[in-house]
């Protein structure tokens, strides 16, 4: 039976020579009772619909089968390839420049906890009353991550921005110079001086790629010569904004049901995948 979170024939068609790619060399064993069509189907009705694992439903694999190969590939770091593979073909797609942009931005928000989510995904951010975990994007304009991260909810965004960036250290590394530099788009909860020492300390020419600009925020003065109050939407940072609301089609993400923040981060990445892959069907 076919699902709403399956794969139709055309996205699989997209999806499957990718996943082959990337998948990590398997050892010669008996044919395997599943086709990795029907475990793709699995993983993705869990994502979307939020469910245990055990509760997948009966004509899926069963629920050990399909865990057992998330567990494996989120490991090696799947999902997070296939984000990125698919991500420079969507801007391909619409004639951008695959890997690198010009205007790249940040922004993050703090999801609650349930009461299963593991010791290190525990964190009280202030700020937003909530105990949970934050979901960092840094997406392009297109509304489409480049990275994802997700932190302790006690972890300011200042902090997580700099985990986010350091760990993808290589990608600005390895950005020519020629290039324009890289606009990194913030809200007013950034502190673009901190950030900028910080990362110094990491890689020494990141500036030289890229620049932090805190988005407009209209003043209560301007905002009154318009005839607005209230909540004023910012265009420059609706897209982000728009990434935000993409991911609460997947129940899983509503809320933090992870124990683990690799967990986490591997959900926040497969929502994506499955979004970029519909993109590219529907355009194909």
């Amino acid at each position: 039976m076919a699902y709403s979170s399956s794969l139709s024939d055309k996205e699989w068609e997209i999806f499957e020579p990718l996943l082959l790619e990337i998948l990590p060399p398997k050892k010669k064993t008996r044919p395997p009772a599943w086709t990795k069509r029907e475990i793709v189907d699995g993983i993705l009705y869990q994502l979307k619909n939020g469910c245990n694992w055990q509760d997948l439903p009966k004509d899926l694999p069963p629920y050990s089968t399909v865990y057992w190969h998330y567990k494996q590939w989120r490991a090696a770091g799947v999902f997070e390839e296939l984000m990125r593979v698919l991500h420079e073909q969507v801007r391909e797609q619409v004639k951008k420049k695959p890997k690198w942009t010009t205007l790249m931005m940040i922004d993050s928000q703090a999801v609650k906890n349930t009461y299963n989510a593991g010791v290190d995904s525990k964190g009280f951010c202030f700020y937003k009353a909530t105990n949970g975990i934050k979901q960092h994007l840094a997406v392009d304009t297109l509304g489409f991550p480049f990275f994802t991260h997700c932190p302790a909810a006690n972890v300011s965004d200042d902090a997580g921005l700099i985990e986010l960036l350091s760990a993808n250290i290589d990608y600005f590394k390895s950005k020519p110079v020629n290039i324009p530099k890289i606009t990194v788009l913030l809200d007013h909860g950034y502190h673009p001086d901190k950030l900028t020492e910080a990362l110094v300390q990491i890689y020494p020419k990141i500036m030289k790629k890229i620049r932090f600009e805190l988005s407009p925020k209209p003043s209560k003065a301007e905002q009154a010569a318009q005839g607005k109050s209230g909540f004023v939407p910012v265009a420059a940072r609706s897209v982000i904004e728009r990434s935000n609301a993409w991911m609460e089609r997947c129940k899983i993400l509503v809320k933090n049901f992870e124990r683990t923040l690799s967990n986490a981060k591997a959900k926040t990445d497969l929502c994506f995948v499955r979004l970029m892959v519909r993109r590219l069907a529907a355009a194909s």
